[in-house]
């Protein structure tokens, strides 16, 4: 019996990775370049600083900034967040290393688990060095729910 299953398996090993490699988020290359909606720092003290202490940018492509102008984001919306330490020199806060590039990719159709919302963490900026990976739905977008509706986004742009 197990004879008539070994091609449908063996079908199924190639096509369960390209399934999985279409639901990754991908590196958004040429970020900084993009529209920037804000800066913040998150010091200690914060009830998110020990995963979320640092210096944050973030960052909206095209599609992503009429998405905040007009409250609903369009598929291919992407917005990242740039997390970098935090360091104190002569009475100043500045940049330090890069702690993680995070992503929000917007694709109704692929993430919907997830509002709609790809999610992403590149570890130290590393395109290869993916944090998050299969883990969207607890580590991020667990956070992000109660943002509905704003479309999941917690940023908004400055006047």
């Amino acid at each position: 019996m197990l004879k008539h299953f070994l091609p449908v398996l063996a079908s199924m090993a190639l096509v369960l990775p390209a399934i999985a490699a279409d639901l990754q988020v991908p590196y958004p290359a040429g970020y900084r370049n993009w529209h920037h909606v804000k800066s913040m720092v998150i010091g200690k003290g914060h009830p998110l600083y020990e995963a979320f202490g640092g210096v944050h940018h973030l960052y909206a492509n095209p599609k992503a900034v009429a998405g905040y102008k007009s409250g609903k984001f369009p598929d291919g919306a992407i917005i990242v967040f740039d997390l970098l330490e935090a360091k104190s020199a002569d009475n100043a806060v500045i940049e330090g290393a890069r702690k993680v590039v995070g992503v929000m990719h917007k694709d109704a159709k692929k993430f919907t688990a997830t509002g709609g919302w790809g999610f992403e963490g590149f570890g130290g900026g590393d395109k290869t060095n993916r944090v998050v990976r299969d883990n969207a739905a607890s580590a991020c977008f667990a956070c992000h729910e109660p943002q509905k509706g704003q479309d999941y986004v917690f940023s908004r742009l400055r006047d």
